[in-house]
């Protein structure tokens, strides 16, 4: 018989203690609360819901059809690859994006309320993808961010908390998740700052104090509260000094904890909720928003638990899990999955999780020109990891489209003029038609002739032929300057 096992040396409890530290700080930096991820998916889904909803679908028949600006035939001219691989360019029906619409649709109600939760985040992300893919020129940075968020979402339990799947099946450990998706999704969110931070300090205006000016002079960027807000040049300079303070903090994401990481959370949010309110971004603030969710502390996530319980919503919203109570551990290390699989599987999704930061790393590292890509030149900005960086436009731009009746007289189809630059609220009449009108600027013929095609056809008016003029008024951060250029694009015979 062998005698009871020896105690600890000291140096094994000085080791075992270092290690449990350790341990411990990793999990307060690059863990998750299940209730964090449990909000974050909600927020996922209400924004998918809301950017097909109010955003898309109205555009459907203009943006995504045969009979709409930009054809079939225009997305496979213009991009071969990638209209091969977009599921909705198979037709070109309007029935047919309806139904995959719904589809997607269906997929963000199911990730809303939890329920076949990886499924429904596997479907968003090939269906929203495949719509982007159906008009590239519709996609901004909160678009790409978006789908980056529903791709590491796969490997996260997105589920664990506040949906229908834990009700069903509660999940026993504590409230914490720290694993390689965890860690992977937070590095990805933080380098969106600090890429943005190292463009900032390579930007003359951004360093002078007059960036911010200049962007709200770009009428087209412009909603809400902006126009209001650009005659206010001294609050402008502040902005753009606290964006730039804050984009340098956003390391510390990472870092922080406690209140310090609460107090940078909401700083963040507050900027980002003041992009909403005064310039058209489409879902980048909102999404932004949804990924500073993962950041916050358990204590918060206590604090809005006991709301829950004061207004009776608990057990509705599948708020607590067995094992959760007053003693459940604070702090626990978990797999990516609630199931436990196997070493051989847990390797194979730790590998292709860090094959996704790494990559998600490299294309960010390209953009402020760390690492060298042909491939990825020149699309990074409209990928939206930059956001007016390193130089802002230095133009407003709008088109002015003049039809011509059979009896000769000219009618304006746009209500836009050459000499005078229109209004933020009349520049473009959606955020969608305002993406795609910026891209078109300097697009080959085949594209403004299929947008030619389709507005002579939805015009009102018995219209022979059509003069698409684009014009740009160069601006500075004080206002307009000199007269605006005015550059014919196209004259189509309807």
């Amino acid at each position: 018989m062998t005698g009871p096992p020896t105690d600890r040396t000291p140096t094994q409890r000085r080791r075992s203690r270092g290690f449990e530290s350790f341990r411990a700080a990793l999990e307060s930096r690059l863990g998750i609360d299940q209730r964090a991820l449990g909000a974050f998916r909600i927020a996922l889904g209400v924004l998918l819901l809301a950017d097909l909803a109010l955003l898309r679908l109205p555009g459907l028949d203009t943006f995504y059809t045969d009979a709409g600006v930009f054809p079939r035939s225009t997305l496979l001219e213009a991009y071969p690859m990638v209209g091969r691989v977009s599921i909705h360019a198979l037709s070109g029906a309007a029935w047919f994006q309806a139904v995959l619409f719904a589809l997607a649709g269906g997929f963000a109600l199911l990730l809303l309320v939890g329920y076949r939760t990886r499924l429904a985040a596997l479907g968003s992300l090939v269906l929203f993808a495949s719509l982007h893919a159906r008009n590239p020129h519709l996609v901004n940075g909160g678009d790409t961010i978006l789908l980056s968020f529903l791709l590491f979402g796969l490997f996260l339990p997105l589920e664990a908390r506040w949906s229908l799947e834990a009700r069903r099946q509660p999940d026993p450990h504590g409230r914490r998740v720290c694993s390689i998706a965890t860690a992977a999704i937070l590095i990805h969110f933080v380098a969106i700052y600090v890429t943005n931070a190292v463009l900032k300090f390579q930007s003359g205006p951004w360093m002078n104090g007059t960036a911010v000016q200049q962007i709200f002079q770009l009428n087209q960027y412009l909603t809400l509260l902006g126009p209001a807000l650009s005659a206010y040049p001294t609050v402008l300079a502040a902005t753009n000094w606290l964006w730039t303070a804050v984009l340098t903090a956003g390391a510390l994401l990472l870092v922080a904890t406690g209140w310090r990481r609460i107090a940078l959370v909401a700083a963040f949010v507050a900027t980002h909720l003041g992009m909403a309110a005064t310039m058209r971004l489409g879902v980048f603030p909102f999404i932004m928003t949804a990924g500073l969710l993962l950041f916050l502390p358990p204590g918060v996530w206590d604090r809005l638990e006991r709301l829950l319980v004061a207004f009776d919503l608990e057990n509705r919203l599948g708020a607590r899990s067995a094992g959760d109570g007053d003693d459940a551990p604070a702090n626990t290390v978990e797999d990516d999955a609630p199931s436990r699989p196997g070493r051989g599987r847990r390797l194979v999704v730790s590998g292709l999780v860090a094959c996704l930061l790494l990559s998600s790393l490299l294309w960010q590292a390209a953009g402020i020109g760390v690492v060298d890509t042909p491939a990825v030149e020149g699309e990074l900005d409209e990928a939206g990891w930059t956001f007016f960086a390193p130089t802002p436009p230095s133009a407003h731009s709008w088109y002015a489209i003049e039809g011509t009746l059979e009896s000769g007289e000219t009618v304006d189809i746009a209500n836009a003029h050459h000499d005078r630059p229109p209004t933020a609220a009349e520049t473009y009449p959606s955020t969608l038609w305002k993406r795609y009108g910026m891209e078109l600027r300097y697009a080959d013929q085949t594209q403004y002739e299929s947008a030619a095609a389709s507005l002579c056809e939805r015009t009102d008016r018995e219209v022979d032929s059509l003069t698409i003029s684009l014009v740009e008024q160069p601006v500075d951060p004080d206002g307009p300057v000199g007269e605006p250029t005015v550059y014919e694009r196209l004259e189509y015979d309807c």
